[in-house]
């Protein structure tokens, strides 16, 4: 799973400072309770203790060391009895000064062994939801709030359906590939119609469904993505580099690329070449991307080079857009 460093960064930094938030609440209420009652304060120091001798003993070899490790348990025993009986009378739980992380998995420290822990991930979650409503507006964009009225029901020409059906079997395919994300049959989507008709908003609520599954999601229009691919190889600046490496990574690594407005930039060498590495290193990598543009698939094939083609009509299910452009029917309305 691979989230932008940012992402992960930011959901860090945020486990960390929880973290000193709960230790220093329960410094303070350590002191608080000591101050009351002093004997709690002689009492922790002599658990340390005991602890230590607990360890100490276990080390020790002859017919002793079992009568000397049940001695000091049982001493132990009676401390956290008394410490128990005086917490009690404060009104607090026996474990009250003890230690407690937020997340008993991981101890707070976000990661079990190699493996992220699920608090990290919730967290990277959220702050990618965030990244992503800079781009998407995902305040309102959702399945729950796409609307099939305001689609046509008459049928379209050339196309043998009305736009509100076609779109209706759109939406299903869309919503499917986002709740079963990694176990829908189609692997990758490429959603084709002119502007206006839903394709970006049928974007984000993938983007939106796939995020809070706790996975990596990556939003960038083609013009973007191709200038970073650009600063990578041609930028001579070390810092400006590092950042385009970073940021083509993560493009390359995600497990869910959405690549919107495919065909809006100028079609290069290097743009043709770029595009070729994005594609085939996702599609061997087994990474998922959902493309939109405003060409068909024929167009496409017509503009990139064959093996971009190839990959595109091959390995990518199409998605027809059609209808009225929804933001001028979205004006006349207001």
């Amino acid at each position: 799973m691979a989230y932008d460093p940012n992402v992960l960064r930011r959901a860090t930094a945020r486990l960390e400072a929880e973290k000193r938030r709960r230790e220093d609440e329960q410094e303070l209420l350590r002191r608080q309770v000591y101050a009351k009652e002093p004997r709690l304060a002689q009492l922790d120091k002599r658990l340390q203790g005991t602890m230590a001798q607990l360890v100490a003993a276990s080390l020790r070899r002859g017919e002793n060391a079992g009568d000397a490790v049940r001695a000091i348990r049982d001493q132990n025993l009676d401390i956290q009895r008394e410490r128990a009986v005086l917490l009690g009378a404060m009104g607090l739980p026996e474990d009250a000064l003890d230690p407690k992380p937020a997340c008993p998995l991981c101890g707070d420290t976000g990661w079990r062994g190699a493996q992220m822990c699920r608090c990290l991930q919730q967290l990277c979650t959220e702050e990618q939801i965030q990244e992503l409503s800079k781009l998407l507006d995902l305040g309102e964009q959702s399945f729950d709030t796409f609307r099939l009225d305001y689609y046509s029901q008459a049928i379209w020409p050339g196309r043998g359906t009305s736009p509100r059906d076609n779109m209706d079997l759109v939406y299903e395919v869309c919503l499917n590939y986002a709740q079963k994300f990694g176990r829908f049959y189609i692997r990758n989507l490429f959603l084709s119609g002119a502007p206006g008709l839903g394709k970006t908003f049928l974007s984000a609520c993938i983007a939106r469904t796939v995020s809070e599954q706790g996975v990596s999601v990556v939003y960038d229009t083609a013009a973007n993505i191709f200038a970073q691919f650009e600063t990578r190889k041609f930028q001579r600046d070390s810092q400006g580099v590092q950042s385009a490496l970073d940021e083509t990574r993560r493009y390359l690594n995600c497990d869910l690329l959405i690549l919107d407005d495919l065909g809006s930039e100028m079609t290069t060498q290097f743009v043709q070449s770029a595009l070729y590495e994005l594609i085939n290193t996702r599609l061997v990598g087994g990474k998922h991307t959902v493309i939109s543009s405003n060409l068909t698939m024929e167009e496409a094939s017509r503009r990139y080079t064959p093996q971009i083609a190839s990959r595109l009509s091959g390995e990518y299910y199409v998605l027809h857009f059609f209808g009225d452009d929804i933001r001028l029917l979205k004006k006349k309305q207001v």
